[in-house]
């Protein structure tokens, strides 16, 4: 019985630790490496934790990613570019991760109500 407990009381405190919204989500190392360690708590199962782990981690981080490109296209959307911009490295200056992660920081000073992701 007291198993079942510190199994419950361990898996609560990873499901809390995983949880809260990261500057970015960790992948499939990190989650796989939580799933590993309450899959071996949960009766020896670390094999089917990790792949679970791993599967969400990547999951997890595709979302992150994808709302960031989708505020990024959103905040070019409502700010055109100058005239001035056209030249051939300005693709590649405005279109890193970086930036990309600037003009979503940039949309949600925009938008402080909107949680949601843009739009298509």
């Amino acid at each position: 019985m007291t198993r079942k407990i510190y199994s419950l009381i361990a898996a609560a405190v990873l499901a809390g630790s995983v949880a809260p919204a990261m500057a970015e989500p960790g992948g499939c190392l990190k989650y796989g490496a939580a799933g590993a360690v309450a899959g071996h708590v949960a009766n020896k199962h670390s094999v089917i934790g990790a792949v679970g782990g791993c599967a969400v981690g990547m999951y997890q981080r595709h979302k992150y990613r994808k709302s960031i490109a989708e505020k990024a296209a959103q905040w070019d959307k409502e700010h055109p570019v100058d005239s001035k911009q056209t030249g051939s490295g300005w693709w590649q200056n405005n279109h890193s991760a970086a930036a990309l992660n600037q003009k979503a920081q940039w949309y949600d000073a925009e938008h402080p109500n909107s949680d949601a992701p843009a739009a298509h």
